[in-house]
């Protein structure tokens, strides 16, 4: 199995769209796709991509401002956890809080649950969801072999902020611990902000995760 990771850094938050793509069939993808759809699209466009999914970490605006624009394009299902549902009728409260204009409100295809697998590509390529909740309440982990797309749970030095609505900082610390540190050290970390890192550099050095 193997994967190219894609990542446009988007809007004024500077999230980490990304697309995972199977290289021999051009299937594709996207996770977390933010904001500025039009570029997302001539990178879709650009690499002759088949998106397959779009599937959401959480729903906060800087994530899914570019979901339904993605979504009437591409004909991709959209699926994200339940519990961050409100967040995503939310999309006009939370670009307000910011003083942004609103994007498109997407229609939801689906539900993430643990568990649940998600396959394209040649192989074919196997993505699974890892609830990872603390960041928002309904925050899930995409994992694809080794590497990890934890959205804003983990970031290289830091870990997600837990002062919006429906964040907890003790259930955050607890999926960080429990699910996301149980793999091995050379994990591959894919976050929605910065720079990508391994699960050994964030256990050895994280300030947030030292005892």
């Amino acid at each position: 199995m193997a994967i190219k990771v894609l990542v446009e850094t988007v809007g004024p938050f500077s999230e980490n769209s990304y697309f995972l793509v199977d290289e021999e069939t051009r299937e594709a993808v996207a996770v977390d796709p933010g904001d500025e759809a039009p570029r997302l699209l001539a990178v879709v466009r650009r690499h002759d991509l088949t998106v397959r999914w779009i599937l959401n970490t959480h729903g906060h605006l800087d994530h899914v401002g570019a979901v339904a624009e993605l979504k009437e394009a591409t004909r991709a299902p959209f699926h994200i956890h339940k519990a961050d549902l409100f967040l995503v009728e939310a999309i006009p409260e939370q670009a307000a809080l910011f003083g942004l204009r609103p994007p498109p409100i997407p229609r939801i295809d689906g539900y993430l649950e643990e568990g649940d697998v998600f396959t394209f590509g040649k192989g074919p390529v196997r993505i699974e969801v890892i609830e990872t909740p603390g960041h928002t309440p309904g925050g899930v982990t995409f994992r694809v072999g080794d590497d990890l797309f934890v959205g804003d749970a983990l970031f290289a030095g830091s870990i997600g902020r837990t002062d919006l609505p429906g964040g907890d900082t003790e259930t955050l610390l607890r999926s960080i611990r429990e699910r996301l540190l149980a793999f091995p050290d050379g994990a591959r970390v894919y976050s929605g902000h910065g720079p990508a890192t391994t699960i050994g550099r964030e256990r050895r050095t994280n300030p947030f995760l030292q005892d």
